[in-house]
């Protein structure tokens, strides 16, 4: 079995974690419409917990199933990339880069830097996982679906997004290979012009130079040197919003997005949902919570009787 063979098989399998239910953890149902209110403020708070929870048992789910079994297993890299790695006799060694997304946050706020120059067999793919607790803000976490693309295009998606010199600069990390792997430098990185109009004129002139396909962006050591001229005689900043997943106008990941946002959950969808949690009537909250979970008011000196 190859490689390609390995992530198609992998990422079929990820697919069917659609509507799958995680035993991990186990959100109360409010005891009040209330309690339902405050609850709903705060969830989001779980999902770099309940996030990390599902990335680790995706890999166990993964070498549950039967295909794998006889070929290798697969193993979490903590910390490394990508997340998991098949390993056994295939070469180059697959993996899966796992992403998950609460989709009543504000944005898809996970970021993919790793440079272009991973990515040159297609080794490693991207695999997404939206969830939400089963009953929207209680229960246990459910996905509500999965979405699984090519790392290479998601790095080149994200490239050519950003790349537009001399306003903005993607650069390669330098080549850091002898160093040990712990401070082995793998990601890209986004800068943004700061300079003056003077300069802005000075620095396209620049560009113009390097002939029709200049501002085409290229992972290699020759465009990046004339990258590297750039932000050593002008002023750029760090952009630190740079790589976000829901900023890099990936095809398949847009697509995904405007997906799992439609989707009905509860009766309503999870862009309407997003809405109504995140604005300023409680009314309104309190009514559609206690209306679509029965949450009524509980007598507390009862419960504790």
């Amino acid at each position: 079995m190859d490689t390609q063979t390995v992530l198609k098989i992998g990422a079929a399998h990820l697919n069917d974690l659609s509507g799958h239910i995680f035993d991990l953890l186990t959100v109360s149902k409010p005891i009040s419409p209330e309690a339902a209110i405050n609850l709903s403020k705060v969830i989001s708070k779980l999902s770099p917990l309940l996030g990390n929870l599902i990335e680790f048992n995706t890999v166990e789910y993964l070498n549950d199933q039967d295909d794998f079994k006889t070929l290798g297993e697969w193993q979490r890299q903590d910390p490394g990339f990508p997340d998991t790695i098949f390993v056994g006799d295939v070469a180059p060694i697959p993996g899966f880069e796992i992403k998950a997304w609460f989709p009543l946050a504000t944005e898809i706020t996970a970021r993919f830097k790793d440079s272009q120059n991973h990515f040159l067999n297609d080794e490693t793919h991207v695999c997404m996982l939206a969830w939400l607790p089963e009953n929207l803000i209680f229960g246990k976490p459910k996905i509500v679906d999965v979405c699984v693309v090519s790392g290479q295009s998601v790095a080149k998606a994200r490239d050519d997004h950003y790349h537009n010199p001399p306003d903005y600069l993607v650069l390669e990390p330098e080549d850091t290979a002898a160093r040990t792997a712990n401070l082995q430098q793998t990601n890209t990185n986004g800068y943004k012009w700061q300079g003056t109009a003077k300069q802005f004129e000075e620095a396209r002139q620049l560009v113009e130079s390097w002939g029709a396909d200049g501002k085409t962006y290229l992972p290699t050591p020759d465009y990046q040197a004339l990258l590297r001229e750039l932000i050593q005689r002008y002023p750029y900043r760090l952009d630190t919003n740079f790589a976000k997943m829901d900023r890099i106008v990936h095809a398949g990941i847009e697509e995904f997005k405007a997906k799992v946002l439609a989707s009905e959950q509860h009766g309503l969808t999870i862009q309407q949902w997003a809405k109504l949690l995140g604005g300023k009537s409680e009314a309104a909250i309190r009514k559609t919570l206690s209306d679509k979970f029965d949450i009524i008011e509980v007598d507390t000196d009862e419960i504790l009787r």
